[in-house]
């Protein structure tokens, strides 16, 4: 879950993947976490949002989305919940207070919106320090 936060995240694949049924996945991540696999990863989620609204030229609502939240009711709701402030408020006391902001298309490159795999054909392998062991 913390390699894959931004992905939608099947909780029995994830418990499959441990080893465990769901229900006992479950109960065991609450006895050793305090939360469900769920808070766990909406905690995450929320985590890399505060980064991304520190440092990206991005909207509340692209931010959203790269980290993992399909409604934004639901994300602005779980970040005030988790932070005390609105994702908005947020940005608004933190951006200014370190780098400029990086830009917009240049933070979605870094959080997942490019893929190699989505390249054109023919583009890959030329400059790309793992061809020799891609091929």
């Amino acid at each position: 879950m913390d390699r894959d936060w931004m992905e939608p995240l099947d909780l029995d694949a994830v418990a499959a993947h441990a080893g465990y049924s769901r229900y006992h996945f479950v109960r065991a991540f609450k006895a050793v976490y305090g939360q469900t696999p769920g808070q766990y990863l909406s905690g995450r989620r929320i985590e890399r949002a505060e980064e991304m609204l520190r440092t990206a030229n991005l909207s509340v609502t692209e931010i959203c989305t790269l980290v993992g939240f399909t409604s934004l009711g639901t994300f602005s709701a779980r970040f005030k919940r988790q932070t005390g402030v609105s994702p908005s408020e947020y940005r608004a006391r933190h951006v200014g207070r370190g780098a400029a902001l990086i830009p917009g298309c240049y933070a979605m490159l870094w959080a997942g919106g490019f893929s190699p795999a989505k390249e054109p054909p023919g583009r890959r392998g030329a400059g790309d320090r793992n061809s020799e062991e891609a091929g």
